[in-house]
């Protein structure tokens, strides 16, 4: 079995610490964690590396089109590949929640999320899973694109450290459960 897994983010690194970067740096801490590098494709508009876990091979995927168009590298990698939208797992930050709150889902609509929708609009379905990060909501007079385009601070960054470190051990559980609801109970919060 393969599985693709995406963290949506912006390129660059002006944006590299921001909280809409949050899939990013989920796909980062695999990354280093199994020990493997990025190479940039142009042709997939992609940093993509690869390993195995578990005896299953992975590709970690950060798009390197700006979050409104991180569906055209999903769809084109899915394609390539040979991949089911079952095959995939989306990483990505999501305003309405709590920040460092984290949720797994197999379905659901794009909730405003740019990089969600261009998905969804790219594969034609809205069925793959996912994993949301919250992110929290914009302080009162910050709009939604200052407060997802701008950092952490220091206790919010905590907080997704903190969720990030209850999520390395997700990859491999993931791979080892296919039961949804085992998965839910163990890291939605």
């Amino acid at each position: 079995m393969t599985k693709l897994i995406v963290g949506l983010g912006n390129p660059g690194d002006r944006y590299e610490n921001t909280k809409h970067n949050v899939g990013f740096m989920f796909i980062d801490r695999i990354a280093k964690k199994e020990n493997v590098t990025f190479s940039h494709d142009k042709i997939f508009q992609a940093e993509i590396a690869s390993t195995f876990i578990n005896g299953e091979k992975i590709y970690l995927v950060k798009p390197t089109t700006f979050m409104n168009e991180s569906g055209k590298a999903v769809h084109a990698l899915l394609a390539y590949y040979g991949l089911e939208i079952e095959d995939l797992l989306v990483i990505y930050d999501d305003l309405d929640m709590a920040v460092g709150k984290v949720r797994f889902r197999q379905k659901g609509s794009a909730g405003g999320h740019n990089g969600i929708k261009s998905i969804i609009k790219h594969i034609g379905s809205q069925e793959f899973d996912r994993i949301k990060i919250g992110i929290g909501r914009p302080k009162a007079g910050m709009t939604v694109v200052h407060h997802v385009l701008s950092s952490f601070d220091t206790d919010d960054r905590i907080q997704i450290d903190l969720s990030l470190e209850k999520l390395d051990t997700f990859v491999n559980f993931y791979l080892q459960e296919n039961d949804a609801e085992k998965i839910m109970r163990r890291y939605n919060n």
